[in-house]
């Protein structure tokens, strides 16, 4: 667990640039959401970030896999992020505002669910 909450505030300081940015445990791993909007997944060291048809070839160009919570799902619209662009703040940047962009594609007013009290 603690190589997992290392690299959760390693994400969270490379894209502190985004801003509005909420991070929440979810099933083993954690949700990003900026400004109540879901849009990656860190799991396990790695991060994955919500893509649609066009963005999804620059992931597989860089030969990146989707996100695979068990060995019988596959979430094929959660690519993970290439190494070099996680290292590269304004680059990571820039590939999670597109992440949130594929997440309101379509419904601009999609918010996160309120979190029941």
């Amino acid at each position: 667990m603690p190589q997992d909450e290392t690299f959760r505030d390693w994400v969270l300081e490379q894209l502190q640039a985004l801003g509005d940015l909420d991070c929440r445990r979810m099933f083993g791993s954690y949700g990003l959401y900026h400004a109540g909007v879901f849009f990656a997944i860190m799991c396990q060291g790695r991060l994955y970030f919500k893509t649609n048809a066009v963005t999804r070839q620059v992931y597989q160009q860089h030969g990146m896999q989707p996100f695979q919570p068990n060995a019988r799902q596959t979430l094929t619209s959660y690519y993970e992020v290439p190494l070099d662009i996680l290292e590269d703040q304004a680059q990571l940047t820039v590939w999670a505002q597109e992440a949130v962009a594929c997440q309101t594609a379509g419904n601009p007013t999609r918010r996160a669910p309120r979190r029941m009290r």
